[in-house]
């Protein structure tokens, strides 16, 4: 039977795509993955001859418990030979002036953390420590929000600048490594406040689904995305083909106006034509929410020449015969009033 850590290793340098002698900086709460994360680097650490940085992050919301958390967190990296990196956030405060959930404040600031220590230490990626279980968990989440294809498909083992070498392992096998190995780590008493949706969905949703439904829930969930995932992957090559043949920029150094070549685009399945205007809104960092999305595509259709949409911080879509113009004519901002003397071109 094939070993954890032997698992730990094919991932590392399969789908994360490691290779030897790379930089990484380790995310650990002290938690229990992130601690069985961390020992399973340093298990494999001289085998691949890597330099890991122990990144831990305090988002100001425990203040009883992340002491012990991070004396425990610490002494591990000490005693691996690690250094060892502490950081400060606030959380509550970004949430109230961003207007955004505490849960959802909390992530933002610690990837963000994450990313500036990354940078400092010129490291190519971030480790951190989702399990299959908290793969179920994301793709019910983002099945009650109504994500599309892509969001279901769920978290990656590699994403750009992320790693999740943990992603295929089940949260028990963990736990009955760590308690083989004798590795202690810290509980979290806020993974138990049911204010916090994702809370709900581990502690409620998905134990009544097992319960009344189908006990294997949160292996089908998994392997529904793999395939999603797979099919993701030809989407996303089909759309920047599309996106090249379709999308034009009228000034060559002036990334904030593009244009939406009208007869391509409509000539497009509807399927490419709705993942193309979401790239083009995020490209030009607006919201790709579904109501602008469906007003685009509408506009494109059968929008008539001379008028105009009214989108998200300021960007407006002007619609000519042949295309439509996305721009910022009075900068990133809101903004009242129409475009005005702008002609076909």
């Amino acid at each position: 039977m094939i070993s954890l850590q032997q698992k730990f290793f094919k991932k590392l340098i399969g789908p994360c795509q490691i290779t030897e002698g790379s930089r990484l900086v380790v995310a650990v709460s002290g938690g229990p993955d992130s601690m069985a994360l961390l020992h399973l680097f340093a298990a494999v650490r001289e085998r691949l001859d890597l330099a890991l940085w122990v990144v831990w992050v305090d988002h100001g919301l425990r203040p009883r418990e992340t002491p012990e958390e991070e004396r425990l967190v610490r002494a591990a990296a000490q005693r691996m030979g690690l250094p060892f990196i502490a950081c400060q956030v606030e959380a509550s405060v970004h949430a109230a002036e961003k207007h955004l959930s505490l849960e959802h404040a909390a992530r933002e600031l610690r990837y963000q953390a994450l990313r500036e220590h990354c940078r400092r230490c010129s490291a190519a990626c971030i480790a951190v420590a989702h399990t299959a279980d908290d793969q179920a968990e994301e793709i019910l989440l983002r099945m009650l929000r109504g994500s599309g294809r892509k969001g279901v498909a769920g978290m990656r083992m590699r994403s750009r600048d992320l790693i999740r070498p943990l992603l295929t392992i089940a949260k028990v096998e963990l736990l009955d490594w760590l308690e083989e190995q004798g590795i202690s780590y810290a509980l979290d008493s806020s993974n138990n406040d049911l204010k916090f949706l994702r809370n709900r969905v581990r502690h409620q949703l998905l134990p009544f689904l097992e319960k009344h439904f189908d006990a294997g829930i949160r292996k089908a969930l998994c392997k529904t995305a793999d395939s999603l995932a797979a099919d993701e992957e030809l989407l996303a090559a089909l759309t920047e083909q599309a996106m090249s043949e379709v999308i034009r920029s009228p000034e060559e150094d002036d990334t904030s106006t593009l244009d939406l070549m009208r007869k391509p685009f409509c000539a497009l399945p509807e399927a490419l034509q709705r993942r193309v205007i979401e790239q083009l809104l995020w490209q030009l960092s607006s919201r790709a929410d579904y109501t602008h999305i469906h007003l685009i595509l509408k506009a494109a259709k059968q929008g008539r020449t001379g008028s105009e949409l009214h989108l998200s911080r300021g960007l407006r879509v002007a619609i000519f015969r042949n295309h439509l113009r996305f721009s910022y004519p009075a900068g990133r901002g809101p903004w009242r009033g129409n475009l005005a003397g702008w002609e076909e071109k």
